[in-house]
């Protein structure tokens, strides 16, 4: 007989886990957490590369609900992220519910029956609702270039990075300048014989003010928990100010420009390899990047800067888009992830036959940023439009729990087999909106091009607000933008 619960929560990362102390708090306990990999963490499990650490300071980058007073650092490492997860998921007792290997397959909308039938690679279930808590940074892309196949030496992606294969002595290409690669450049500098940094697109780079947490320090916050409320506040509020700069006032920005043009004038001394490593576009447009490393280790004798991306591979030959060439062992790719067209959306099949992907064929878009029209009791967590270029997506992510938990609290209002179906008409109202505010942000004004955006152009990932306003916004779920669904009544129920 196939199991059958409330709540299915796919991925246990931060969106996750979340969730699950969520459905607990509200006396939601029939649920599962279906996990693919073998333990929690979700990205930061997966992105163990040399140098990984989180670029929002730690204190803000935790749960409210979940304080950790003993943040070692004050940019908090891989390793301490994925062990204050796996300390969350013991506090909160969630073990239980968690389905390790447990890959979902595909997912399909049962309208006679109202409910989601789960294929996954540990075996099939089904849920009254779904929560995909399967984020955007979950799934690495490697572009294809001509000829990688051939490739004689080691390829891998930075969130798949091979800890058996040894670097030291060897020619290795990086190939990418996004968060990862500004990590993984100056942690590999030192050992390898080569370093080849393909750059397609220069980052804007301000220092990383990062120290270790004293013990007095830790301290007072285990004893006065105030103050790390209060820590975590101000690190809050100072995100909250600047936003404006960056969604009203993209001009504003030039001083910050200024800023970053005299950190890598302090590092780099070559006015040739400076003029390389200058953007040009407004700061802003692509994330901020914080390292007080980078910028050194490319002035490193064993380093070599291309100022043009991977085009092809001929052997153990990289060929730039300039056609500059380098000989190397290994390649890297810190090239990001599947944000605009998650893999996830291939498999979750609504009410039309239809799958989200094909839903999603003109851009991704879901009514506050939770619930796209045709899936009915399908949440996201981290959807369309909730990612955030300056602060910490776990208010977000904590803002999206409250709109899920009153999504299950109406369901009991409603009583009886029910679910919700989100309007199509809300949904275009509610991102019309998103996409008037997103016009004059820096994201949409800034001259680059970015992960942000999908392949027509339309900004479909950031928030265009503060995370103020956000929380506003999902506080509740307004029954007017849902059709109630109920189980059909048999006909001859109706003509008795």
């Amino acid at each position: 007989m196939t199991e059958h619960v409330r709540v299915a929560v796919i991925g246990s990362g931060f969106g996750g886990l979340g969730a699950a102390v969520r459905l607990r708090r509200e006396g939601v306990t029939d649920f599962v957490v279906l996990e693919r990999a073998g333990s929690v963490g979700g990205t930061w499990r997966d992105n163990s590369y040399p140098g990984c650490a989180c670029d929002v300071p730690s204190h803000l980058y935790s749960f409210s609900f979940a304080p950790n007073p003993d943040w070692p650092r004050t940019f908090s490492g891989q390793e301490h992220i994925r062990a204050y997860l796996e300390h969350v998921t013991d506090v909160f007792r969630l073990r239980p519910h968690l389905r390790f290997d447990s890959e979902v397959k595909r997912m399909t909308w049962d309208a006679g029956r109202l409910r989601w039938d789960i294929e996954t690679s540990g075996g099939n279930l089904t849920a009254d609702v779904v929560v995909s808590a399967t984020g955007p940074l979950s799934d690495p892309k490697i572009p294809d270039i001509p000829g990688l196949d051939s490739f004689p030496g080691k390829v891998f992606h930075s969130a798949r990075w091979d800890h058996d294969y040894d670097l030291r002595g060897k020619r290795v290409a990086m190939v990418g300048t996004g968060a990862s690669a500004i990590q993984i450049v100056p942690s590999i500098q030192p050992e390898v014989g080569r370093l080849t940094l393909f750059q397609r697109t220069p980052p804007w780079v301000l220092p990383r003010v990062d120290r270790a947490i004293g013990e007095a320090e830790r301290w007072v916050h285990r004893r006065l928990p105030l103050t790390t409320r209060l820590r975590r506040g101000l690190l809050w509020g100072i995100r909250e100010v600047q936003v404006q700069a960056f969604t009203k006032y993209p001009d504003e920005l030039g001083f910050v420009e200024q800023l970053a043009k005299r950190n890598m004038a302090r590092a780099v001394k070559d006015p040739a390899l400076r003029a390389r490593l200058t953007p040009d576009y407004r700061i802003g447009c692509k994330r901020i990047l914080l390292s007080s490393a980078y910028y050194p280790a490319l002035t490193r004798p064993n380093v070599d800067v291309v100022a043009g991306g991977l085009a092809e591979v001929r052997g153990s030959t990289l060929v730039a888009a300039d056609g500059s060439e380098a000989e190397v062992d290994a390649i890297i790719f810190g090239t990001g992830f599947h944000v605009t067209d998650m893999p996830i959306a291939e498999r979750v099949v609504g009410a039309d036959g239809r799958t989200l992907a094909e839903a999603w064929q003109g851009g991704m878009e879901a009514l506050r940023g939770a619930s796209a029209p045709g899936f009915p009791n399908w949440i996201s967590i981290i959807g369309p439009n909730t990612g955030l270029g300056n602060s910490s997506m776990i208010l977000i992510i904590e803002s999206q729990l409250n709109y899920m938990a009153d999504f299950v609290r109406q369901l009991d209002v409603l009583g009886g087999r029910v679910a919700l179906d989100a309007r199509p008409g809300a949904v275009r109202a509610w991102n019309d909106r998103v996409q008037e505010r997103m016009r004059r942000t820096v994201w949409n004004t800034g001259g680059c091009t970015s992960w942000y955006l999908d392949a027509s152009g339309r900004n479909t990932t950031i928030w265009p607000g503060t995370t103020s306003e956000f929380r506003r916004a999902t506080r509740r779920v307004e029954l007017s933008e849902y059709e109630v669904l109920r189980v059909p009544v048999p006909q001859e129920a109706v003509t008795a």
